[in-house]
């Protein structure tokens, strides 16, 4: 029998625990993912604020962060995971902003070039098939000085802090994960995905050879996070296709 692909098993994971995805993410975090995600509005607020602007947040799953960014301009919110945009739609419904839900890949979004003046994406990059792709397609969807915005888990950076949070990342929040959600394979996920996805300084140089400008990153929480951003330039450069051999 052949192996699922990573984006079949990322899509069946979320669908088992998007019942309990929100209330997890939030105790799992003490509520700092809320303050993250605002941060992250309030770097792209001077992009969200031009005449006419538009943003669009990639793997969006229950719409928090597509949310947030309603706050400022209109917003279209995508994931390929049916049960976290039910609830995402469910909680726009309540909140009546501006933001509209498509169902669809993020590897292969259904608008035209250069639609949106800001196009985000948190903590969804690490599950795609592949990343520099996923940031190709940010950079297709952005128009002539719009940012892109990756908030993702990263690597602290003081010693101290980088031990007692690995212990908690990969030990305890496994633990806790798993017995609320239900799943056994969930939360121990979490923590590999983020030991094999690019560092700070990794991926803002893969941003920059896809093409983005003014490429900078933000440490969040001594580094357990960070909130990179990166301009579509004018004329950004033309990425060769990979290699098939």
């Amino acid at each position: 029998m052949p192996e699922l692909s990573k984006a079949t098993r990322v899509r069946s994971m979320f669908a088992e625990i998007a019942p309990r995805y929100d209330v997890l993410n939030h105790l799992l975090s003490l509520s700092v993912d809320r303050w993250w995600r605002r941060y992250a509005v309030k770097k792209v607020r001077a992009y969200l604020s031009r005449p006419g602007a538009v943003a669009l947040d990639l793997c969006c799953g229950t719409a928090d962060l597509a949310l947030d960014l309603a706050e400022v301009a209109p917003a279209y919110g995508v994931d390929f995971c049916h049960p976290m945009l039910r609830i995402g739609l469910k909680k726009v419904q309540a909140a009546g902003r501006p933001v509209e839900i498509i169902e669809a890949d993020a590897l292969q979004v259904p608008f035209a070039n250069q639609s949106f003046d800001v196009v985000t994406v948190a903590f969804g990059l690490r599950n795609l098939e592949d990343a520099a792709s996923g940031l190709s397609e940010m950079l297709r969807l952005l128009k002539p000085g719009g940012c892109a915005a990756v908030l993702e888990f990263s690597r602290p950076r003081i010693p101290v802090f980088r031990s007692v949070f690995q212990f908690y990342f990969t030990r305890l929040l496994p633990l806790i994960g798993n017995a609320v959600s239900g799943s056994s394979y969930a939360y121990r996920y979490l923590p590999e995905s983020v030991k094999t996805f690019p560092n700070q300084e990794s991926l803002a140089a893969l941003m920059r050879r896809v093409g983005f400008s003014n490429v900078r990153y933000y440490n969040l929480f001594f580094g357990a996070a960070a909130l990179h951003t990166g301009e579509r330039p004018d004329t950004p450069p033309q990425i060769e296709p990979k290699s098939q051999g």
